[in-house]
Order: C-alpha cells, then structure tokens, then sequence
C-alpha cells in the first residue's frame, strides 16, 4: 500500500483521466418517453483501458498493482460520502424495509438464468462457481474455502470475478439508463436492485438514476447505499446457505438434460 501511494505516475494518470472525464461531462440521449446516459465514470474506465499494457502501454503491470491497492481506500471515502445521504433519509428507508429485504433473494436469480445458460454453453461444475451469485470479493472467498480457487468452481467465480471488475461498472450504468426508458419500474426500485455488494456498480447505476431524475437524487442514492449495505452484510450467508445449494441441485438437473447422464463424480 505504501508503495502504491508514493506512485506519482498512478496519481498524475488518475488526476489526467477524472479532468478529461469532467470536461466531457455527462451526455444524455433521449429514447422515446427516457433518457440514455452516459456518465465521466464510464469514460475514465475505457480510456484506462486502453492506456494499459495490451494497448497504448502507458500503464505497466506494477502501476495495475498499486492502483488496485488504492482501489479500497478511494471506497472508503465513497462510502463515507454517502453516509452522510443514508443519515437524514434512514425514516424513510425504515419505510421501505421489507421491500430492501425481499430484494435480496432477487440476487438468487443469477443462478436461475446463468446456470442453465452457462451448461449449454458447455461449461460444468464452472457453472456454479460462475452463476451462484455476482462473484464479487465475499463470493470469491467462500468458493476458495469450500472449494478451492484452483477447482473448476474456483475458475468459474475468478471469470466472473474478473468479467465484473472490467466490464461490471459500465454495465450497471447502461442497464440503468435502459431500464429507465422502459418505465417498468420505479426509480427507487431500479437503486434498491444495484445494491447487490459492489460499491462501484451501485455508484454507476445511482448516477445514471440521479442524472436522469434530479429530483429525487438524494433519495435514489439513499437507497442504493441501504441495499449495498445490506448485500455486503447478508451476501455471504445468502451465498452459503440457500445460492450454493441450489445451485448445485439446479446444476445437476441441467447437467442430466444437456448431457443425458448424471453429471461428473
């Protein structure tokens, strides 16, 4: 860590990448009654992309490193940040208690759809790695425990594990922008739904949300914070307890209906 913060380099990129991000500010597209928005966070993350050691190699591997050690501190001061909203909201959100606990078994619907999809692609026991929640850094520690990180569920959770870091953040603020064009749901629906263990998803989707509707700014970015917290606090025993289990029933079933036998010893 103390290497990572004496990075001058690192520093001097990320101050370069937020300026030119601001500058560009926030564009918003209208799609029929919504509105399509893309946010500087999204550009910081493709420019940086490209700066790194596949591409344009400005970045080395050794900046990669510190940048991720730094990662946590800059959600310390995220988080702080949006304490401070949850605070003078909590009556409200007290309010909306059983809706922000009923939520989270919504997460269970990774493994219904990504299961069946991932074992007629051909994957196997990588499925229930994958597929039994969003695979953010408690999900990767409880199938390293159980399983190991070098068994197939091990490989299966770090993909996704990986897939969410770099593509994660932009997905969460597009599908955002998306969903709000339908008019499906509601605004403090679609923040109570990015609340699902990552402070950087919900950070994307919360500004996509407050950006489309200003007026309700304080209150999306309250309840995106509640359901964070809550998914960082029940996460893993919703993992544990009911995701890993019936993953591993449903895995099964799709196993004897893809490949016609009873899966692998």
């Amino acid at each position: 860590m103390l290497d990572a913060i004496k990075n001058v380099k690192v520093h001097l990129l990320v101050l370069v990448l937020v300026a030119v991000s601001e500058l560009v500010g926030i564009i918003q597209f209208n799609i029929g009654p919504g509105k399509l928005v893309l946010l500087p966070m999204l550009y910081a993350v493709f420019i940086g992309t490209f700066l790194g050691p596949k591409f344009l190699k400005v970045v080395k591997d050794r900046d990669m490193d510190h940048a991720s050690c730094l990662v946590g501190l800059t959600l310390m001061l995220l988080m702080a940040r949006y304490g401070t909203l949850v605070g003078p909201k909590f009556f409200e959100i007290l309010k909306a208690g059983p809706a922000l606990i009923l939520q989270e078994f919504g997460n269970i619907g990774t493994l219904v759809i990504g299961i069946p999809i991932a074992v007629f692609l051909g994957l196997k026991r990588e499925s229930v790695g994958a597929a039994h929640s969003i695979a953010r850094e408690p999900n990767v520690a409880l199938i390293g425990d159980i399983y190991g990180l070098d068994s197939p569920e091990g490989r299966g959770v770090m993909g996704v594990y990986i897939c969410g870091t770099v593509f994660g953040t932009i997905f969460f603020g597009l599908a955002a922008s998306f969903l709000s064009v339908l008019n499906w749901f509601h605004p403090y629906a679609l923040a109570m739904a990015s609340g699902v263990g990552s402070a950087s998803m919900m950070t994307a989707t919360v500004g996509s949300l407050s950006a489309i509707y200003p007026d309700m700014a304080d209150k999306i970015q309250a309840f995106g914070v509640a359901s964070n917290t809550l998914s960082g606090l029940d996460g893993v025993y919703m993992s544990m307890f009911i995701a890993l289990p019936l993953a591993n029933k449903l895995y099964k079933i799709m196993y004897r209906i893809k490949f016609g036998t009873a899966q692998e010893a």
